[in-house]
């Protein structure tokens, strides 16, 4: 981590409490040891049997933003952002790759069992059925992703206005992945709008 990250680290109270949605950044490109560590923390991320489904596309290239921004309908944070990240999941590459994601504490015969069983149970779904379950774990990820964002002295704003069709063709993406979102980020150039959300009555429920 680099000094000026440190320095300007939150927590993840005043994270939570700061973040907001921004379409305007400014014009200052990410440095790749700040990138690192927002990927760093991301990867994190728990999910269930440790499965991992999401995948980050990073991208900084003008051009590639421009095709990114054209696929978004025009949407502007698209090109004013330094970096965009494609958050997807991959279940097809996770059940090619079991294997990986069994811890290496466990016995090897307790790893076989594991694979077998994760074999056998999204086996029996099909690619759609995994893709959508998949979809759910790689969310938890787009939050985890988020905060770490605004922790680091970033803004993001997430997204999924734009031609999925389109997204993959220009990434060069297997047809089979699902978009959790696309998140344009980097240095704030406007403010957002003060948050309006439900009361905790509406939507928290003791028992």
């Amino acid at each position: 981590m680099t000094t000026t990250t440190m320095q300007r680290t939150l927590s993840v109270d005043d994270a939570i409490k700061s973040r907001h949605s921004i379409r305007k950044f400014i014009q200052e490109p990410i440095s790749k040891e700040d990138l690192h560590q927002i990927f760093e923390l991301v990867r994190l991320t728990p999910s269930a049997w440790n499965l991992q489904p999401w995948r980050f596309h990073v991208i900084t290239d003008k051009a590639l933003k421009e095709k990114l921004q054209e696929a978004a309908y025009g949407q502007q944070q698209v090109t004013s952002a330094p970096a965009v990240a494609i958050l997807i999941s991959d279940m097809e590459d996770v059940l090619a790759n079991l294997p990986e994601t069994v811890h290496p504490g466990l016995s090897a015969e307790r790893q076989q069992d594991e694979v077998a069983n994760l074999s056998s149970f999204f086996g029996g779904m099909s690619v759609e059925e995994r893709g959508q379950w998949g979809l759910t774990q790689t969310n938890i990820a787009l939050g985890f992703l988020l905060t770490a964002i605004q922790g680091l002295g970033y803004a993001s704003v997430p997204m999924l206005g734009f031609d999925q069709e389109k997204v993959k063709e220009i990434l060069s993406l297997p047809e089979h992945i699902k978009f959790a979102a696309m998140v344009p980020f980097g240095k704030a150039d406007a403010e957002g709008y003060e948050h309006h959300r439900f009361p905790l009555e509406k939507i928290v429920t003791y028992y």
